[in-house]
């Protein structure tokens, strides 16, 4: 394995939370040789910063199962805690619209259900 690829699969460990083994194809190569070792390695942004930045793309996408995603890597990471994701997804909810932002905040407390179960802790949605 070639140092980019390494450096793709590492930055794709501290991104999401858990390892990453070499994939096949082309798509996984350009995703860890180019989106992570090129990308998300810059200089400039903290991996939280761009994490932030993601997220109100996706929400403008109406991509949540991929926000859901990166929110569930965030609480994981200890980058957001559960009332930043929450005050996310209101935050959005007023730029993407409704529609959106009900699906962004839906996606949101999944993840923090999931976590709480996880932590065999009890968490309320925020409403």
């Amino acid at each position: 394995m070639n140092t980019r690829r390494q450096r793709g699969l590492d930055m794709m460990r501290q991104v999401y939370g858990w390892d990453f083994e070499d994939g096949p194809g082309d798509f996984f190569a350009t995703t860890a040789d180019h989106l992570f070792a090129d990308i998300w390695s810059r200089p400039g942004l903290t991996i939280r910063e761009r994490r932030l930045l993601l997220l109100g793309a996706l929400a403008a996408q109406g991509l949540d199962d991929v926000a859901g995603i990166q929110a569930g890597a965030a609480l994981h990471n200890a980058e957001l805690d559960t009332a930043q994701l929450r005050e996310i997804a209101l935050f959005l909810t007023h730029y993407v619209g409704w529609p959106l932002g009900t699906k962004l905040t839906m996606a949101i407390e999944n993840v923090i259900a999931n976590s709480a179960e996880q932590d065999g802790s009890s968490t309320e949605p925020n409403r």
